[in-house]
Formats: structure tokens, C-alpha cells, sequence
């Protein structure tokens, strides 16, 4: 197998972790925290934030650069229209997740702290929550995007 084919998969693969591992954590998450179980939202973020060290930013910063290398090797215009909307849709998925990834972190706390001292959870944790859940969906919708562009590759302009 030559070099472009094995660069391939490895953005095929990474992208499905990357989409797959956000929906399926995010998923997760959502359903844990409307379980009104704090106990249950303990464990599930301490692994949402685990799989995003081990899965999601691995696998986000192999996108662009199997893409980059992608787009070198196959000698198409880095510039293309549909290429530029994808770069442009990207950054807003990555923009949107480092905050999420953040907020996990802050709610996996919240949610530890409130088991720990046996209280409610905490309107922080709440306000957290909301944040998260409207970022997810500029981050997802894009990726969509992005899955499309790649397929289709439209002239745009």
C-alpha cells in the first residue's frame, strides 16, 4: 500500500474517532446529567474527560495534519472552495470543544465536590452545563459539514 492510501485511513479513522467519540460522550453526558443522579454524572464525566485525553485530541490534531498531507500528495488546490469552507468549518468545531473540554473538567469537579460533601450540585455546575450543551452544537453541525464537503467536494465559488 503506498503512502497516500495508509495517510487515508489514518484521517478516515481519525475522523470517525473524532465525530464518533464526540457524540458518543456527549451522549453520555447529556443523559447523566438529566438523570438528576449526581453519582451517576461523577463517573460518566470522569470518563467523558478521560476519553476526551485519550481519544478526541488525539484524533483532532491528526485531522488537519493527515489533511495537510492529504491535500499535498494529491496535488489539489489548497485553496479550492470546498477546501477553505472545511478549514473555516473545523476551526469553529475546535473553537467550540476547547471550552467544552474545559467545562467538562469544571463539571466533573462540581459534580466529585457535591458527592464528597454530600449536597446538591451546585448552580455553577448548572451554568456549566448549559454552556456545554449550546457549544456542542455549532461543533457538531460543522463536522457534519465538513463530512459533507469532504464526499461531495462542490465548487463553491
Amino acid at each position: 500500500m503506498n503512502a497516500y492510501l495508509w495517510i487515508k485511513v489514518a484521517h478516515i479513522i481519525s475522523s470517525t474517532i473524532l465525530f464518533g467519540a464526540g457524540i458518543g460522550t456527549a451522549f453520555q453526558m447529556w443523559f447523566a446529567h438529566r438523570s438528576n443522579n449526581t453519582h451517576a454524572m461523577v463517573v460518566v464525566a470522569r470518563n467523558v474527560v478521560l476519553a476526551d485525553y485519550l481519544l478526541t485530541t488525539p484524533a483532532g490534531i491528526i485531522q488537519p495534519l493527515t489533511g495537510g498531507v492529504l491535500i499535498w500528495l494529491s496535488g489539489l488546490d489548497p485553496m479550492a472552495s470546498w477546501l477553505v469552507v472545511a478549514y473555516v468549518l473545523y476551526f469553529v468545531a475546535m473553537a467550540c470543544w476547547l471550552p467544552v473540554v474545559w467545562l467538562q473538567i469544571k463539571i466533573r469537579n462540581a459534580a466529585q465536590q457535591a458527592v464528597d460533601l454530600n449536597q446538591p450540585l451546585p448552580p455553577i455546575y448548572y451554568r456549566h452545563m448549559r454552556i456545554w450543551f449550546v457549544l456542542g452544537w455549532p461543533a457538531f453541525i460543522s463536522l457534519i459539514v465538513v463530512f459533507w464537503l469532504m464526499a461531495a467536494k462542490p465548487i463553491l465559488w
